[in-house]
């Protein structure tokens, strides 16, 4: 790591946490809130039913699900429309001329997409481990567990709320939302007709989008909206804008005016002001995605010599911890519950 960056992110372990953070921004007791990315990522093949069963019995406050609709206009959760990778498809002689390649937010992809399936022909598939090289432990669950809809997730989080007797929050993302509105099967009007349905209220359900037209066709529905930053480039349905723009003071009063939640990549965390600058804008802030492997972690934090060893995850989970961030969004939610405890 430079010399510059190191010196940065030790200031900003030295930084107290930001007094202004409010007083409802973080878990029940009172700790920065704990989100399973795609469930426990780091531990089973993300966006099961396993996997996020294991995220809550490790302590995570909300599970996420990434949406993307069925040809029949289903939601379901996968992390992309293209499923080669976090499916079996490949293996279903009787779905090989569905391959296909399309152009979705102006990148060629080639696969199997959602959209081109009914939900009762996913439901034929199988979960598989997305990243087998990095995670080859979770490859002993390939096959095990079907395609989930975005109900079902529902369901889930409320039977394990009652198990654990506490709330687990749902926090799905819409997914390429102007590409599917472009091909007739929007997400927004069912993902409100699903909250609305279940009666999700705030401690229930946040929606999260990189795009900012999708947060504001969700407004009206008492569910707090939190606005994804990526680290280049825009968001796709607002050509010219940045998310360095994004992240500026004048670009989080802005978000401020329809959101209440920003979620940047960690990195765009480390080393600034946008810990205090989103909270004086009356923000809440959760930056993405904290894992356990050496090629995910800072430099100093790394151990051993393997880009898939595990390094010191913990220190990484302090650090932004004293920044006074108000969640972390986590392949490992074990992790950063233990190191909540601290």
């Amino acid at each position: 790591m430079h010399l510059r960056r190191r010196s940065l992110l030790l200031a900003a372990a030295a930084t107290p946490a930001v007094a202004t953070v409010p007083a409802h921004a973080a878990s029940a007791e009172g700790r920065p809130v704990v989100i399973g990315h795609r469930g426990a990522a780091g531990w089973r093949p993300e966006h099961t039913a396993a996997s996020y069963t294991y995220a809550v019995q490790a302590g995570a406050d909300w599970i996420e699900p990434d949406l993307v609709p069925t040809k029949d206009h289903v939601l379901v959760v996968r992390h992309e429309n293209e499923i080669s990778q976090t499916t079996d498809v490949a293996r279903h002689p009787g779905f090989a001329d569905r391959r296909t390649t399309k152009t979705v937010d102006g990148r060629a992809v080639t696969g199997w997409f959602t959209e081109d399936f009914t939900l009762a022909e996913l439901k034929t598939l199988r979960a598989v481990e997305r990243l087998p090289q990095v995670r080859n432990r979770n490859t002993v669950f390939d096959g095990r567990e079907e395609v989930m809809t975005f109900q079902e997730v529902v369901e889930l989080a409320r039977r394990l709320s009652r198990t654990h007797g506490r709330t687990i929050a749902v926090f799905p993302e819409t997914k390429h939302p102007t590409y599917f509105r472009s091909i007739g099967l929007p997400l927004e009007p069912k993902l409100a007709a699903t909250i609305r349905r279940n009666r999700l209220g705030r401690r229930e359900c946040v929606v999260q989008s990189f795009e900012p037209t999708s947060l504001k066709r969700m407004t009206g529905l008492g569910v707090p909206l939190w606005q994804a930053l990526g680290t280049t480039g825009g968001p796709y349905d607002l050509p010219g804008r940045t998310y360095e723009e994004m992240m500026t003071p004048a670009g989080l009063a802005r978000i401020a005016e329809y959101a209440e939640w920003i979620g940047p990549d960690k990195s765009s965390v480390a080393a600034g002001s946008l810990v205090a600058d989103a909270h004086a804008a009356g923000l809440r802030i959760g930056p993405y995605t904290f894992r356990a492997e050496n090629q995910f972690l800072p430099a100093e934090f790394r151990r051993g010599s393997g880009a898939n060893d595990f390094g010191d995850a913990f220190a990484e989970y302090a650090l932004y911890y004293r920044m006074g961030v108000d969640a972390v969004v986590t392949d490992f939610p074990d992790l950063a519950v233990i190191a909540r405890r601290s």
